[in-house]
């Protein structure tokens, strides 16, 4: 028996209704579908109302995916693809497999010889890179940073020395409610001439995008981030 697809659907960044950020097929491949696997259950049961879904959403399979799930898990999660049926996998948020369990998943699609789709949707990382003006040839995902205010500012020493040495953009990501602090150890410990682009809110209406030195960054009010999704992306300077 033929092996069904893996179909990676994308949802809105935050509450915009799926057909402002969302190609149509997008939406037309997600409603088509009757078997899910998602981080939150309950997200995903919201995305397909918002999409527009007109079936009975007791119709719709939508199984969990754990961010420490065993092997055996894993497998269940597997068994309607090996059976022949199509499954949509979707995020908590933006595009499912980065900073995402559901990486966890494709990697073992990959391994049972099942087609993997990735569809066309809104990703917070790429959308904050093309918006910094920072290094986009090179650049690195380093996912969320240690909570531990001494294990964070060791860790963004790290990451400055690598892209001061390589040129290579660090972008990372906070929870919501720590993102004041994080900005506050990344002015404090970076370089003076080290570029540091806080991107928040995308694709929402209180997007906004601002690069500036460190240094122009402590001459200038500290930014309201608190509780608001943000990405923020370092360039080190060689000179």
């Amino acid at each position: 028996m033929a092996t069904g697809t893996l179909y990676l659907i994308p949802v809105p960044l935050g509450g915009n209704p799926p057909a402002l950020v969302l190609p149509a097929p997008v939406i037309e491949t997600a409603l088509r579908l009757d078997c899910y696997v998602a981080e939150d259950p309950k997200s995903a049961r919201a995305f397909l109302k918002a999409a527009g879904l007109k079936r009975p959403l007791r119709e719709i399979g939508i199984r969990e995916i754990k961010a420490a799930a065993t092997n055996d898990e894993i497998e269940s999660l597997l068994s309607p693809l090996l059976a022949g049926r199509d499954v949509g996998l979707v995020s908590e948020a933006g595009c499912p497999g980065v900073a995402d369990p559901g990486a966890t998943l494709v990697r073992a699609a990959h391994g049972r010889r099942i087609r993997v789709v990735p569809l066309v949707g809104p990703s917070s990382v790429l959308l904050a890179l093309m918006a910094s003006g920072l290094n986009g040839q090179s650049f690195a995902f380093c996912g969320y940073l240690p909570i531990r205010e001494v294990d964070r500012a060791q860790r963004v020493r790290e990451l400055e020395d690598i892209s001061r040495r390589s040129g290579q953009t660090q972008i990372f990501i906070e929870t919501p409610f720590r993102n004041q602090q994080l900005f506050a150890t990344l002015v404090r410990i970076c370089r003076p001439e080290t570029h540091l682009a806080v991107a928040c809110e995308l694709t929402l209406d209180g997007e906004w995008v601002a690069t500036r030195t460190v240094q122009g960054w402590r001459l200038e009010d500290t930014p309201d981030l608190d509780r608001r999704p943000t990405v923020f992306l370092l360039l080190g300077s060689a000179g």
